[in-house]
């Protein structure tokens, strides 16, 4: 039998909080074709002209408020998720970042080196998103094509509605939950409304609606904005939340196209001025608590609530090396089904992954 592996994928974070390295982290993340998606001398202009000048101090100084002993909390937290899932499997485990490091090609060589013949990359990214999920996996078979050629890869897909994921999520949030609240507030990052449009064109009309996503046949496949809400539903049916109790927004805008809304900012003052003492804020769309978790809405939201008349504001945290989500990762990898072909079975053909998600 093949000896087969595992790699994790994340984002990505600077290597440090200083200037230069978070400058250099900016580079590559909005150089990314799928993230500034404009021609190349516009994305270019943009980069170098509007946002490196300026952006890398700002990002510095909010990276250095949740530095650790260990480094960035989205790196450090992740290695941890890799030794517990490696304890699980017990099989080679790799981490990678999409940006940055540890980079993909070391992750891919590792495996190699370990006589790893069969991949299982699993983005970290629960729900689809032209700028994450399909960024991570382009750029894994792009560096396997070059680097590691033997080895044979499969993909893991968005796991938004898997039952492992939501149970996870719902556990997690639990001991929060139970504690009371006056209202849930599921934060997704957001992502411009093109990415959605782009590969749905029924999306169009979809994104005038702020309450649900009628495009079913299209968004069950490759639409962020019903992935985040099918997650939603699925946690809300769990927990039996009742419906005036829990609301999601989109978070983390960047320039000045149209992105998705409702926007959590203007969603977390909204929910203050209307009467919201007690708000509880969840982050799903990420499995690893990051810059924009820990400083964005642990901070930031949070003195924007209070100083909107708010009394009391929780950050639940992120699935991160929780055993529940440790357990739930490794029943999925047991059970991936899978993009393109079977996992242990012949080499899948992820080139059209993006129409085979189900």
């Amino acid at each position: 039998m093949p000896k087969r592996g595992v790699l994790l994928i994340n984002l990505g974070s600077p290597d440090s909080p200083s200037v230069h390295d978070v400058r250099k982290y900016l580079r590559e993340f909005l150089m990314d074709s799928r993230v500034i998606d404009v021609p190349y001398p516009i994305r270019l202009a943009i980069v170098y002209g509007a946002v490196l000048p300026f952006r890398p101090r700002t990002s510095a100084e909010a990276y250095a408020k949740i530095w650790t002993a260990d480094g960035s909390p989205l790196v450090a937290v992740s290695m941890r998720l890799q030794r517990e899932l490696r304890k699980r499997l017990e099989m080679p485990v790799e981490l990678a970042m999409r940006y940055q490091n540890p980079t993909v090609e070391s992750a891919l060589r590792v495996l190699a080196a370990s006589a790893v013949e069969e991949v299982l990359v699993v983005p970290l990214f629960p729900h689809y998103a032209m700028s994450s999920f399909e960024s991570a996996v382009e750029r894994v078979k792009q560096v396997a094509a070059k680097a590691t050629p033997e080895l044979r890869l499969s993909i893991l897909p968005p796991f938004y509605d898997r039952p492992e994921y939501i149970g996870a999520l719902v556990a997690t949030a639990a001991p929060y939950l139970d504690d009371g609240f006056d209202h849930l507030l599921f934060s997704f990052h957001g992502v411009p409304e093109r990415h959605l449009v782009k590969p749905n064109p029924g999306c169009g009309e979809c994104l005038k609606r702020l309450d649900s996503c009628g495009n079913l046949e299209a968004a069950d496949r490759r639409c962020y904005r019903r992935h985040c809400i099918e997650t939603v539903n699925r946690f809300a049916a769990a927990k039996r939340l009742p419906a005036d109790k829990f609301s999601f927004a989109f978070q983390s805008r960047l320039g000045m196209d149209a992105w998705l809304k409702p926007a959590t900012h203007e969603e977390i003052i909204r929910l203050a001025q209307s009467g919201v003492r007690k708000l509880m804020v969840i982050c799903p769309a990420f499995t690893v608590d990051c810059l924009e978790t820990i400083e964005e809405i642990g901070m930031r939201a949070k003195a924007a609530f209070l100083s909107a008349g708010g009394s009391e504001f929780t950050l639940i945290p992120c699935l991160n090396d929780q055993p529940v989500w440790v357990d739930a990762l490794a029943r999925m990898v047991g059970a991936p089904a899978l993009v393109g072909s079977g996992f242990w079975g012949n080499k899948a053909d992820t080139r059209g992954f993006n129409r085979r998600l189900h």
